[in-house]
């Protein structure tokens, strides 16, 4: 094993976020709103039911996202060998990615000012959906908490180990 190590943890931001924090705070409040106004009118009981499921997605959208997304990096972990990269997430090690570094993609690097950032395993897509969006098939990335460029080079390296 050449590294290893796990995701960034707490509250992560992404640059999609630009969009969907605004976007999913119009939707709650319009959702809460409509229930709200549903529930002190007497309405009849189809708009009060009506409501509910629109307000669950927007309660996802505005914090449960950010929730879910923080409880999977905590249970995700990374490691480099000489012949992969391999990603071992779910509460009990349930999912395990294996990217073999001879047919894995250009890779990317971000590098945040403490020396974080993040690793894309190939080209990120035009619209990438948020980690854990039903349905996304997102670029893999690697969250580094330190060192994101040693981190890149290592990979570099074994890959061109491995392609001798």
């Amino acid at each position: 094993m050449l590294w290893h190590d796990s995701p960034r943890q707490g509250l992560m931001l992404r640059p999609a976020d630009a969009v969907l924090i605004p976007f999913s705070l119009l939707w709650g409040g319009f959702a809460i709103a409509w229930e709200i106004n549903a529930l002190s009118m007497d309405m009849p009981l189809i708009f009060k039911l009506w409501g509910i499921p629109f307000v669950l997605v927007g309660l996802y959208l505005i914090a449960g996202r950010f929730w879910w997304d923080a409880r999977l990096r905590a249970h995700t972990h990374y490691a480099l060998t000489n012949e992969r990269i391999l990603v071992v997430s779910g509460f009990n090690g349930q999912k395990v990615q294996s990217h073999p570094l001879r047919t894995l993609p250009p890779i990317t690097q971000t590098e945040r000012a403490d020396g974080s950032g993040t690793i894309a395993l190939g080209s990120p897509a035009l619209i990438q959906l948020p980690f854990g969006w039903p349905g996304a098939a997102a670029t893999p990335e690697l969250h580094i908490k330190t060192n994101v460029q040693q981190v890149f080079r290592s990979i570099l390296d074994a890959q061109r180990r491995q392609n001798m």
